[in-house]
């Protein structure tokens, strides 16, 4: 990345605080940019769901993952749980959705309560094994609550064959003027597809490990038996192993790292499987040069800048992200290993700026927060519109989730050291409800970026793009106006 006319900044800077200056380009589409990042995650896509427990579950991860991203499960999921979420992950199909299903004899009130985990609001009724019927919440309209999902479902109607090709698949939904049907074959069900999905899949390579599975990480924290949740997880099958803690140049994380690395040597030296290591959070080139010496792979970016996190205002420490992640990108580049841009994402400009620092991958947490696919409930205001609730993971109601094994005086005390928002409305776009849909929104400004840089690869991105440094009117300038001037 070069800065205009060579001008080098006299302060930090923020994502809003550059734009990106158009370059001679040869790439004619955005269809030509291939974004496979260059961090050896195996992901096509680079964006990374982080590792908070309102934002990153299985719906998330097995989503994410089939568009060719990858979602961090957070540190403070039981072990047992997290080995059934990765199992699950792995087991989704790469291609079609995993339904909600739902027993004949369920009441209206149970299935209301989780149709709301998905953007087509559909679930697949089983007597079984068999599928029986759909039904949609359009079904349920109306309906008493106590009443069975039998006395409401429709015909399975229009379904597709697991070998179906994806242009046919389509074209039989098109033709059948119907938006989803489910994958059946020999009275089996195999998964789900809607039109949209199916495109997607035209348009996204899914994340998968070795075996064609979708890949999957967790979170390991510095604290407790560092050793014996990094070696479940390792066992699990986990792709990616985040060492996470908000100050991550500090002895303690050197010293996890040095425990999980020969744990995750031999891993590899068994099962063949290299599963790398992320570690942070770092803003400086002396914490990065720190972590990857000490045996991570990649370094994680970012001190204050999340939409949940009041660090900067409690302590005063912390970095304007962009600049962070340039220098951060620079000393890893020197030392063999990657960064990925954790937090201040708010636009996809930010996305791309984050890639132009050097970044591998960028780290997504309340963005994604307000989705169908986030683990919390759907909820709807007094006003009528959707959401969900989020919170920092520094929170006194994080750490309460954390320290769950502790006594009563000491999660007490822990609890009264609060830097992060404990309750926060998180609402549903109404063009956008569903992760799939920003990613969507994503993909479109940061593939558009790279045309205009003239780079079909993240690694030219990085090299070919020019920025200059705006004020807050420039910022503004860029603006788009929803309504007009009078």
């Amino acid at each position: 990345m070069k800065f205009l006319n060579g001008l080098l900044p006299s302060h930090d800077l923020t994502y809003s605080d550059v734009f990106m200056v158009p370059s001679r380009s040869s790439v004619t589409s955005r269809l030509d940019v291939d974004l496979t990042t260059p961090d050896g995650v195996g992901t096509t896509l680079p964006l990374v769901v982080a590792n908070m427990t309102a934002i990153s579950g299985r719906r998330m991860a097995e989503t994410v993952a089939r568009r060719g991203g990858i979602a961090v499960l957070p540190q403070d999921i039981p072990v047992p749980a997290l080995i059934d979420t990765i199992a699950a992950v792995k087991g989704g199909h790469t291609v079609f959705e995993t339904p909600i299903t739902i027993a004949p004899n369920a009441p209206v009130a149970e299935l209301l309560a989780v149709l709301g985990k998905r953007v087509h609001r559909t679930a697949v009724v089983l007597d079984g094994q068999a599928p029986v019927g759909i039904v949609t919440e359009e079904d349920c309209a109306a309906v008493d609550r106590f009443a069975q999902v039998k006395d409401v479902m429709r015909d399975i109607g229009v379904t597709v064959s697991p070998d179906a090709d994806v242009r046919d698949a389509f074209d039989l939904l098109d033709q059948q003027r119907v938006g989803f049907a489910p994958v059946i074959a020999d009275g089996q069900l195999h998964g789900l597809v809607t039109r949209t999905g199916l495109l997607r899949s035209a348009l996204y390579a899914p994340g998968v490990d070795a075996q064609g599975r979708l890949i999957i990480g967790a979170a390991v924290g510095i604290n407790g038996d560092v050793a014996g949740r990094a070696k479940s997880l390792l066992q699990a099958g986990v792709d990616v192993l985040v060492v996470d803690t908000a100050h991550g140049h500090q002895d303690k994380m050197i010293e996890a790292l040095q425990t999980i690395v020969p744990l995750r040597d031999k891993h590899e030296q068994t099962s063949g499987v290299r599963v790398p290591l992320v570690a942070g959070n770092v803003v400086s080139a002396g914490g990065t040069q720190d972590l990857i010496a000490a045996g991570a792979d990649i370094a994680k970016v970012g001190v204050g800048p999340g939409a949940m996190c009041t660090t900067r205002m409690m302590t005063g420490v912390g970095r304007p992200q962009f600049s962070a992640v340039l220098e951060c990108a620079d000393a890893a580049r020197q030392a063999g290993g990657h960064v990925w841009a954790d937090g201040g994402v708010k636009y996809p400009r930010d996305v791309a700026l984050a890639l132009s620092a050097g970044a591998g991958s960028v780290m997504v947490g309340s963005w994604f927060a307000g989705t169908h696919e986030s683990p919390g409930d759907l909820m709807r205001a007094p006003d009528g519109r959707l959401y969900k609730e989020s919170f920092g993971m520094a929170s006194a109601r994080a750490v309460k989730n954390r320290t769950r094994d502790r006594s009563a005086f000491d999660r007490a005390r822990l609890a009264m050291f609060e830097e992060g928002i404990s309750s926060s409305k998180m609402y549903l776009d109404p063009a956008r409800p569903g992760v799939e849909d920003l990613i969507d929104h994503i993909t479109a400004g940061v593939r558009s970026a790279f045309t205009y840089a003239g780079a079909k690869s993240i690694d030219e991105f990085c090299e070919r793009s020019v920025v200059g440094i705006q004020g807050a009117s420039g910022y503004d300038e860029g603006r788009p106006r929803h309504s007009s001037w009078s």
